[in-house]
């Protein structure tokens, strides 16, 4: 699989909580908030679903790819994808960093892509728990 992707049964703005929640728990910095949905609407003229990229990071990993590879950095950040579906559900999706970084043959990066793919594994794992806590209650 070259991504993890989940649906959660959540309101997009209390998915997108989680899903910072999640990214600051397995201490990801967010660097980057991009709304599709106002992109598009401003500069194409069009309406589509809420659609959200959160461009993270874990710095202490970012700082070892760049030391190992000082050209990597447009492979660097972990793109978390929030976007409303037509069922009522919200799909949270990220690449799998062993499908990207792992693909490089250089033993640290594999490394590196390992951790990094345990750490995103992490936050889907907590999105999904975040939900079932709000559907609970």
């Amino acid at each position: 699989m070259h991504f993890f992707s989940i649906n959660v049964s959540m309101a997009f703005a209390d998915a997108v909580a989680a899903a910072k929640d999640a990214l600051e728990r397995q201490k990801f910095s967010i660097l980057a908030e991009i709304d599709m949905h106002q992109i598009l609407k401003k500069g194409l003229s069009v309406d589509v679903r809420p659609y959200l990229i959160l461009s993270a990071c874990s710095l202490p990993l970012a700082y070892r790819t760049i030391e190992a590879d000082d050209v990597i950095g447009s492979m660097l950040l972990c793109d978390l994808v929030v976007q409303e579906r037509k069922d009522g559900f919200v799909e949270i999706s990220v690449v799998d960093p062993a499908c990207t970084i792992g693909a490089i043959n250089h033993v640290e990066m594999i490394s590196i892509a390992e951790e990094l793919r345990l750490l995103v594994q992490n936050v889907m794992q907590d999105i999904e728990a975040a939900a079932k806590i709000s559907h609970a209650a």
